[in-house]
């Protein structure tokens, strides 16, 4: 029995085919018409129905450019079930290069939105209606906000016995059981029953390859994990050669470290390190180099985020860090995983053929 097609954004798409549509947006005093991209792939075989969405907050791009290479590769053609990929949700955002729209509203605290609400509200109400109602599991790609970087990690419901498998099959070292916002996406797909991961990578306005490839990698492994395509068979090269183990931690706890005082910040802690309960992890002083004061660890985990800017207020956000019970089991899964990813690592672009 033939597959029905997929209707979206009022048009049908076949099985076995793909096409890219536009979904219109509530307009702005300059008459521009403007429309949210959505590309489907439809398979050809009965499966589940997820979606990719990106920018969500307008400055973070990473998964713009991880959701481009998703669809370039050819691997696609086998697809079971529905891919609905979303590479810009929050256009008003993209373009001014802002996280928030221009209502001044974040739109991942809108959910699920109104259609005679705010801006914000209108938005999310349509990105609801059209892509999260349809869909049975979503990924939510993110960055860090506001100058700061983030370790790939995943954020989920590990409470879902699905979501839990989901988030450890995705491939990033460390996922944590995040609490809901109020108003999230996550919280509203976790209302319709969808299982849906939050992946958080690198930082805003910039694009970087590790998290880019990681978040490839992370998506093609959950449209395995869901059978939606063939498990990828390993080449007679890698075959010989011995895989690094590569784990995922689990965490339900973390901790953001702030500045004691205002002045010129530098980071003695990069993004992955291991850190000890009141361990000197930066240091803040004046522009002489007065009055200095070191930036102290209050537990003993992993370096999750942190900011890029040094120039701090008192108050700042400085460090995220995620607390485990063996830090070096984690350190270790982190450095594996960074060996895996960096490894044919340039600053240019994989092939789109590539397979992941």
């Amino acid at each position: 029995m033939p597959r029905d097609s997929f209707t979206i954004c009022g048009e049908e798409i076949a099985p076995g085919a793909r096409a890219t549509l536009s979904l219109p947006l509530p307009s702005q005093s300059s008459y521009t018409p403007l429309s949210m991209p959505v590309h489907i792939v439809h398979g050809k075989k009965a499966g589940p129905v997820v979606f990719v969405s990106a920018a969500i907050h307008g400055d973070e791009i990473n998964g713009i450019e991880i959701i481009r290479r998703v669809l370039k590769n050819k691997s696609l053609s086998r697809l079971s079930g529905t891919l609905i990929c979303v590479p810009i949700v929050n256009v008003y955002g993209f373009f001014n290069h802002t996280r928030y729209l221009p209502d001044g509203r974040d739109l991942n605290r809108s959910f699920p939105g109104s259609k005679s609400g705010s801006l914000a509200a209108r938005v999310a109400r349509i990105f609801a209606e059209e892509i999260v109602d349809k869909a049975t599991h979503g990924i939510d790609l993110h960055t860090g906000a506001n100058h700061r970087a983030n370790l790939p990690h995943i954020r989920a419901n590990l409470d879902s016995e699905e979501c839990a498998k989901l988030a450890k099959a995705f491939g990033s070292p460390v996922v944590i059981g995040a609490n809901l916002r109020d108003g999230s996406l996550r919280q509203y797909a976790l209302e319709k029953g969808l299982s849906m991961l939050l992946y958080e990578a690198g930082e805003g306005l910039r694009f970087d390859n590790l998290s880019i490839k990681a978040g490839v990698r992370g998506v093609f492994n959950v449209l395995r994990e869901l059978e939606m395509l063939p498990r990828k068979k390993p080449s007679a090269k890698a075959a010989k050669k011995p895989a690094k183990k590569h784990e995922v931690i689990e965490t339900r706890s973390s901790q953001w470290v702030r500045a004691p005082q205002a002045g010129l910040f530098r980071i003695e802690a990069p993004l992955g390190a291991r850190v000890e309960a009141d361990a000197v992890i930066g240091r803040i002083a004046d522009s002489v180099g007065e009055n200095e004061t070191p930036v102290i660890s209050p537990v003993t985990g992993i370096v999750i985020g942190r900011t890029n800017l040094p120039v701090v207020n008192e108050g700042d956000a400085l460090f995220h860090i995620a607390r485990f019970e063996n830090s070096r089991t984690v350190k270790k899964a982190i450095d594996n995983f960074q060996d895996l990813h960096i490894e044919g690592l340039t600053s240019g672009d994989y092939p789109d053929s590539h397979v992941i």
